[in-house]
């Protein structure tokens, strides 16, 4: 009997985590391979003829999914690739990365999901931390790679997804060849629930990319309890992610989540640019956006994108990766008709954790805890501070990573059993409403009293002129930390010391004096990473 034939009976119910986990749902335990789930289970069911991705080339079916999937498998096996080893897929959003994706996990093999966006120092360090027997690259891609190619890994086998022409370059593998050549059934491996099912390196907002290690079982409870149970998705929904699979946020938004319910994923290959986004959401008809902060606000500042250039059938927004600002919010809603449902996630928790709700919305807030989720505010004595206060935010869920590959002591000051020390500081407020109040390493001191950038970031953006501003802690001449400001102003815009004095003014105007940038740099954009997120690293290493 075949994995798929006995996924039914090995489910059976969680335990909840804590108040917030009062909706049941069922936890995958015992024997079980994820792709079964969200791959193979769709042909029993009856959607074999329902089109399950369209990318640039065309649309494909549930049918076609699996067959990809199953020749994809057999393209590893054939490479010689065993279970439990990685397999690094370094792949545009088209339709390979899914077939690869779960072709991987479907024998056992660990896919590890890297950015499309970095240096080659990045991809040959990455190649090295995971030892990934396989590569399966984009042909746009390969040229970047090439120099950590030529460094020592534990490379067997280098696989070209696309491309023209006469195939790859000589020394590399054709995917559609070798694809064409496998044979279309493929069982899937015996794995158990707690099997390292797939890796994400985290963006890097912070340094240094880490491995993230998720199991099989942590896909499920992040599409049934978030997509699911507050986003309401459904079959009939057509889904449109900004944010790319590479990451945490765009894997669940354009490949679990629609997989989970049967629903259509668009994928876009190129930059996420606003005027790119707006032509896939005029062309495809999205029901459901994915996005983060900075396109919503880039989007917003070019009056040419209105309705007329949107989806007549968008029904909800989303935005992750960086707090939303009220602003952006309500200027949305009020150009495109439709609200973004603002919520914060992680690559350790593998997805949004806590969301606002189509009808439970609180402005510049993150929201309430997703279902089966548990939220802590403690400070750093380990006590829970006063609705009001700041203090570091901890979570509890079914999804959290077990550990960082090959970082022990980073991984035993993070997590702790079902419990994660988020690195986010946050405030709980009246209602049972969370909102965000920086990064723990971000948080500014000033005067003994804490300042949080992104609270002068949002009222730095809320400026007519200013179209995106990140705050980072400098020191002044008797080595004092103060805010410092660097900003990035819409288009038409110049920059000018009366501009810096008149912004300057405007926090203090809004805000508590104290919290005011005392040095502003006009810069032409933020180091940011592929999904969105500020580096602010970076700009601290510059102040």
């Amino acid at each position: 009997m075949g994995a798929s034939d006995e996924f039914p009976d090995t489910l059976k119910s969680a335990s909840v985590f804590g108040q917030a986990a009062s909706v049941p749902f069922e936890l995958p335990q015992g024997r079980y391979n994820a792709a079964t789930y969200f791959v193979d289970r769709h042909l029993k069911e009856g959607r074999g003829g329902k089109v399950a991705f369209i990318d640039h080339r065309g649309s494909y079916t549930y049918r076609e999914l699996a067959l990809r999937v199953n020749r994809a498998g057999r393209m590893l096996l054939d490479l010689g690739v065993e279970p439990e080893q990685r397999v690094m897929l370094c792949l545009l959003d088209e339709m390979y990365m899914p077939a690869a994706f779960w072709g991987a996990i479907k024998i056992g093999a660990v896919p590890v999901a890297v950015n499309t966006f970095v240096a080659p120092a990045d991809y040959a360090y990455m190649l090295r931390d995971s030892r990934a027997r396989a590569l399966v690259v984009s042909a746009s891609l390969l040229d970047r790679l090439r120099p950590a190619l030529a460094e020592k890994n534990y490379l067997k086998a280098v696989v070209v997804a696309g491309g023209a022409g006469n195939g790859p370059p000589p020394g590399f593998s054709s995917f559609d060849k070798l694809c064409s050549e496998a044979g279309e059934d493929l069982e899937a491996a015996e794995t158990v629930a707690d099997d390292v099912g797939f890796w994400v390196y985290s963006s890097g907002s912070t340094g240094e990319p880490k491995g993230v290690v998720h199991l099989h079982s942590d896909l499920y409870p992040t599409a049934q309890l978030y997509a699911a149970q507050v986003l309401g998705l459904q079959e009939s929904d057509v889904v449109f992610s900004a944010a790319k699979l590479f990451f945490a946020y765009g894997l669940g938004n354009a490949m679990t989540f629609p997989l989970h319910v049967g629903a259509t994923s668009v994928l876009m290959a190129e930059r996420p640019t606003p005027e790119a986004v707006m032509r896939v959401m005029k062309q495809h008809r999205p029901t459901i956006f994915f996005g983060v902060p900075t396109l919503y606000a880039s989007i917003l500042a070019d009056p040419v994108l209105d309705l007329s250039r949107s989806s007549d059938r968008l029904r909800l927004c989303i935005s992750a990766a960086e707090p939303l600002p009220e602003h952006i919010s309500r200027r949305w809603k009020e150009r495109f008709g439709v609200e973004i449902l603002d919520g914060i996630g992680s690559t350790e928790l593998l997805h949004i954790y806590i969301s606002n709700r189509l009808n439970d919305l609180r402005y510049g807030s993150s929201g309430k805890p997703v279902p089966g989720y548990e939220m802590r505010v403690l400070d750093e004595t380990g006590r829970q501070v006063d609705e009001g206060e700041v203090g570091d935010l901890w979570c509890r869920g079914p999804s959290v990573s077990p550990y960082y590959w090959n970082k022990r002591e980073l991984s035993a000051r993070t997590f702790f059993g079902r419990w994660m020390r988020t690195g986010d500081k946050y405030v709980r407020l009246p209602g049972g409403y969370y909102q965000y109040a920086g990064r723990s390493d971000d948080m500014l001191k000033v005067g003994g009293i804490w300042v949080s950038p992104a609270e002068v970031e949002s009222a730095l953006a809320s400026h007519s002129d200013v179209l995106e501003a990140a705050v980072v802690e400098h020191r002044d001449a008797d080595g004092l930390v103060k805010p410092k400001a660097f900003i990035v102003l819409k288009p038409g815009v110049k920059a000018s010391l009366d501009l810096a004095d008149t912004l300057k003014a405007f926090v203090k105007s809004s805000l508590a004096p104290y919290k005011y940038p005392r040095w502003i740099e006009f810069c032409p954009e933020l180091p940011k990473t592929a999904s969105g997120k500020i580096q602010r690293f970076k700009l601290r290493a510059g102040a």
